[in-house]
């Protein structure tokens, strides 16, 4: 991917509590292969697992979740280096996420989007200190739950989030996923 032409092609999710099993849930409904990861493989398996026994189903039909591999953290986050968009969903503690961060921004590929689900942290504040090439390809996008149902998503740049990329974010949530974009600041 170069600056200026993001194409989404695959997603990771790292958290699959009540919000992230949904979102992985949604990319697969939309066709997209998506790597499912939590603090082990099981507590991912049953986060899947979990999601499939939701009222309203967040998944199409019974053979979407195929395109979700699941895995843990401490096994599998280096498959993140795979996805053109990894989209952070764990507990809404910023020492947590911001923990998790630190191995993303080593094992992320350059030019791939980075993005959380939190609508009570600030976006900016969970990058800081990151390089500017992950605080360029980083922003807030909070989708509602549950994420099938309701189309609103919250994009958040950041101040140095590439326009591009919010671009990118935005048009492929608003074409793939169909959701209706609304541009939010980065308040919590």
């Amino acid at each position: 991917m170069s600056s200026g032409s993001y194409r989404i092609r695959s997603a990771a999710v790292l958290g699959a509590g009540t919000m992230g099993a949904q979102i992985a849930a949604h990319l697969a409904n939309a066709g997209y292969p998506v790597h499912l990861l939590d603090v082990s493989p099981q507590i991912a398996r049953e986060g899947l697992d979990r999601a499939r026994t939701l009222k309203p189903n967040p998944f199409f039909s019974a053979d979407t979740a195929e395109r979700i591999r699941t895995g843990g953290f401490d096994s599998d986050l280096a498959r993140i280096a795979d996805a053109d968009w990894i989209v952070e969903a764990v507990i809404e503690q910023a020492s947590a996420k911001r923990a998790l961060l630190d191995r993303v921004d080593v094992l992320r590929r350059p030019g791939s989007i980075v993005s959380s689900n939190t609508s009570g942290l600030s976006i900016a504040g969970l990058a800081e200190g990151r390089s500017l090439e992950f605080r360029r390809h980083w922003l807030g996008t909070h989708f509602f739950n549950p994420p099938r149902y309701l189309s609103l998503l919250e994009i958040i740049p950041t101040g140095d989030t590439d326009p591009a990329v919010t671009a990118a974010v935005s048009g492929f949530a608003e074409l793939r996923l169909g959701k209706n974009i609304v541009m939010a600041k980065d308040t919590p």
